[in-house]
């Protein structure tokens, strides 16, 4: 009976980990956002109270207070943003709130830090094995795909039988050629190549650095991740493997020439992929990138306070009117040699801190992202992690999407843990 339980428990924590995963950029809450986020709420809720041990009244303490706290950032940014905020957006934000705040609950009291790494570690292994089926199915299944479309019309891809999804089939750029053979752009199971290569990017450190199981793993997801050919992608993972060769090198140098041969092809993607970048067929992508790293930037230091509100309608709209100008970021164009050509853009921004500065303010942004670095769930190689995952966010929305915002609330739970421990020892 025992066996049967910790059986039940542990397939409820791969099913939290895999839709905390895919809550954050993942196709199935893309066209399905409310009913997962209630599938997520529910297998939390019933893991914490009906698979696990009376909570602990510390662990409750700790729980109620990171939930307090970060709800009241956000109601304070709700209340003094410059324009009226949607208060559905807000809602949004607290269930996120209150789902990290409850798994990291249900983690803490009841598993540990190493099962909750090692269930997200499962998760995207099939991930990963997942998106090579993927690229490498297409030229089979491209003449049975359907289309699908979400309610409001915002994105639609192709997909065979809701298993493999190709978005953007109309677009030049998502064919590339890799050596000599036409691939079609990865995404995997994210509605875009550039949160899948960071969910990969995550996978090769935990292989790397942490589990340390099979090498060949690091092999199928290297090419893995050139298939999504994310300039953030390669650089990132160019950079796991040059930290890789130099741990390894103490350990074993004969393995040091079999990994730089293994590098050279991802170098050469990467190049490729920065001249392309930069000045070629797929500059617009890099323009609107510098541009959400500069303007959201200047919108902050025009609203340095509280920021201009998380409704992105709002945001949307203000940014597309504001134009700002500076002598010094004129010459530091002149002296990089990379000018800026976009003025406006109605879009979000792909710049998860330039946006957090700009929608809340210097004050909670920088608290919030001040709790992100000190996370408290993955700690050997904790710095390699955070540049792995800050990288990306530098170009992908996603800081506050549940799989990131645990890590922000980790902080938090650190912080009152210790004040936790300091008001016990003086009672």
């Amino acid at each position: 009976m025992v066996a049967i339980s910790n059986k039940i428990s542990s397939i409820f924590d791969v099913i939290i980990i895999a839709l905390l995963i895919f809550s954050s950029g993942g196709l199935l809450f893309v066209f399905n956002r409310n009913l997962m986020y209630g599938c997520l709420v529910f297998f939390v809720l019933f893991s914490l109270f009906f698979l696990g041990k009376k909570i602990l009244r510390k662990n409750f303490n700790v729980a109620v207070s990171s939930f307090i706290s970060i709800t009241g950032l956000f109601i304070i940014n709700y209340l003094f943003a410059i324009s009226e905020q949607s208060i559905n957006k807000y809602l949004y934000y607290l269930m996120i709130i209150f789902t990290t705040v409850s798994v990291l609950l249900h983690f803490k009291n009841n598993r540990s830090n190493d099962i909750m790494i090692g269930k997200i570690y499962l998760v995207l292994k099939l991930v990963m094995f997942h998106s090579l089926l993927q690229v490498f199915a297409y030229p089979l299944i491209s003449g049975d795909l359907t289309t699908i479309i979400t309610k409001n019309g915002d994105y639609n891809c192709e997909t065979f039988n809701y298993f493999l999804f190709y978005s953007s089939l109309e677009k030049q750029n998502s064919f590339i050629n890799l050596f000599g053979i036409d691939f079609f752009r990865n995404q995997g199971l994210f509605w875009e190549a550039g949160v899948l290569q960071l969910f990969l990017n995550i996978f090769f450190f935990l292989e790397a650095f942490i589990m340390q199981k099979r090498r060949y793993l690091l092999l199928l997801t290297s090419l893995a991740i050139i298939t999504t050919y994310s300039t953030a992608g390669i650089t990132i993972l160019l950079l796991q493997g040059l930290y890789y060769i130099f741990s390894e090198y103490k350990r074993n140098k004969l393995l040091l020439p079999l990994i730089v041969v293994c590098l050279i092809p991802i170098y050469s993607v990467f190049t490729v992929n920065i001249e392309e970048k930069i000045s070629g067929e797929r500059e617009a992508s890099f323009q609107k990138r510098f541009f959400d790293l500069v303007q959201p930037f200047y919108i902050a230091l025009e609203n340095p306070i509280t920021g201009v509100g998380l409704d992105l309608e709002q945001f949307q709209k203000y940014r597309y009117e504001f134009h700002f100008s500076s002598n010094r970021f004129k010459k530091l164009q002149e002296q990089v040699g990379i000018t800026l050509k976009m003025e406006g853009t109605d879009r979000g921004s792909s710049n998860s801190f330039m946006f957090l500065l700009a929608c809340m303010g210097f004050p909670t942004a920088i608290l919030l992202i001040y709790m992100f670095f000190n996370q408290r769930i993955i700690l050997k190689n904790k710095t390699l992690l955070l540049t792995i995952i800050s990288l990306s966010l530098l170009s992908s929305p996603l800081i506050l999407r549940p799989f990131f915002f645990v890590f922000i609330v980790s902080g938090f739970f650190s912080i009152f843990d210790r004040l936790e421990l300091n008001r016990t020892l003086i009672s």
